[in-house]
């Protein structure tokens, strides 16, 4: 008995205890809000399936195949093809070019070139706009650039000292003047006389036609066939215009010093380009002479010779500078003109009254300046004419005359132009430009002597 009511009231006791934990759980919990329990109430939808494609279906025949299946592959997205831009492709061009010969005309080296007559009147016309037709001589060349239809594109005309005359055609034309600009260099020199001047300055590496200059100059005082016997000593000084290695034009005297033994001779010609030189002897000046043509051949002295043209001998009153047309002709002492225009076999003629007995002719001119009339007074220098060959003349030349009294006597050697020159010479001035002009020449030739000390042995 007393073991049945233990059992019982194990029983009771647990059922208790577990009533009153429900109770206490129950009581403990806190209310859940609406919302998060409407949320824990949804469910996501369905994914829907994606859609199938179907695959290639193989013929069931086929239990294996040696040959794989060929399946095309998707078609790719069309692309725009654009065809590049090519370049304009100019036609050829056709370059022709030479040197102007003796006796030709602009004319007909152009129609050498191909170029019809009305596109030749046309070239002529765009050169003569900035350069002279009438002096072009030989020596000068001509480039003509063309289409293959012959019509022109560019032509060039090099003229002297590097100048150059360019035409270009195209809708409009145009043409210009290209000058270089050279540089100057002074260069001196000293050469011993054993046969000539000529030979002397030619073995000396000296420019050969300074023996025309010095013959203009000491024509009158020295017989340089007669008076040199070799052992004279002739020192120079001289510029040269310069564009790289290349000498444009003509160099040009400065300064010279003919020592004979006994006498000394020196020339000064001016820096400003007038060609007045001063001639000194012993150091006193002699005579002031400006050259009527610089740098020109000495073709025909005075004297008796065989006429070029009538072919008999016959007196030639006068001197004959062989230059092209063109050349400036200068006053070679200060005057009065006493006449201008055309005399006989003289073609264009400027003669020059210098005082009441002396007078000097320039003949076969082409041109004179324009105003140059009778009555003007000119200086030493000055310009007066253009070497041409009007009147009885073989060719282009200067024919230069002295005349005292009206008659014809040597102009290298008479001395009333020497008179005349002196009259409004600046002895101070004179005797200064040679010594300043001897000062250069000592520095000049003893720069030339210092060796180079970067010169390998």
């Amino acid at each position: 008995m007393k073991l049945r009511y233990l059992a019982v009231g194990l029983v009771t006791a647990g059922s208790v205890s577990a009533t009153a934990l429900a109770l206490s759980g129950t009581w403990t919990r806190d209310p859940v809000p609406p919302g998060l329990a409407e949320a824990a109430l949804w469910t996501p939808e369905a994914m829907p399936m994606p859609a199938s494609t179907e695959a290639p279906v193989l013929a069931p025949t086929l239990a294996r195949s040696d040959v794989a299946p060929m399946v095309s592959p998707p078609a790719l997205p069309s692309a725009v093809v654009v065809a590049p831009s090519l370049p304009r492709v100019e036609p050829s061009l056709r370059t022709w070019a030479r040197e102007i010969a003796a006796g030709e005309t602009l004319d007909a080296v152009l129609a050498e070139a191909g170029l019809d007559a009305p596109v030749r009147a046309e070239v002529a016309l765009a050169l003569a706009a900035e350069f002279d037709l009438r002096r072009l001589r030989p020596g000068h060349a001509l480039s003509v650039i063309t289409t293959p239809e012959g019509s022109p594109r560019r032509v060039v005309l090099e003229v002297d000292d590097g100048v150059r005359i360019e035409a270009v055609f195209g809708a409009q034309v145009a043409t210009r003047v290209v000058a270089p600009d050279p540089e100057i260099v002074t260069l001196a020199s000293e050469a011993r006389i054993e046969s000539s001047v000529f030979a002397a300055l030619d073995a000396g590496g000296i420019p050969a036609r300074f023996a025309v200059d010095l013959a203009q100059m000491l024509g009158g005082a020295v017989d340089f066939r007669r008076d040199l016997t070799g052992g004279e000593t002739l020192r120079l000084m001289w510029r040269e215009a310069r564009i790289g290695d290349d000498i444009v034009g003509q160099p040009d005297l400065t300064f010279a010093a003919l020592d004979l033994g006994d006498t000394l001779f020196e020339i000064v010609w001016p820096e400003d380009g007038s060609g007045r030189a001063t001639i000194y002897r012993d150091g006193v000046v002699m005579r002031v002479f400006a050259q009527p043509v610089e740098g020109a051949r000495l073709s025909s002295v005075f004297g008796r010779r065989t006429h070029p043209v009538y072919g008999d001998t016959r007196m030639h009153t006068g001197v004959d500078f062989a230059a092209a047309r063109g050349t400036p002709v200068y006053a070679t002492a200060p005057g009065r003109v006493s006449f201008v225009g055309s005399r006989g076999g003289y073609g264009r003629v400027v003669e020059i009254a210098h005082g009441s007995e002396t007078t000097t002719l320039y003949a076969h001119l082409s041109a004179v300046p324009d105003g140059l009339a009778q009555g003007d007074r000119v200086a030493a220098g000055d310009l007066i004419g253009s070497v041409g060959a009007t009147g009885t003349a073989t060719g282009p030349n200067l024919h230069y005359e002295v005349r005292v009294n009206g008659r014809p006597t040597d102009p290298l050697s008479d001395d009333r132009l020497a008179e005349a020159a002196e009259r409004v010479a600046d002895y101070g001035a004179a005797l200064a430009r040679l010594g300043d002009a001897r000062a250069r020449l000592e520095e000049r030739l003893a720069s030339a002597l210092v060796p180079d000390t970067n010169e390998r042995l």
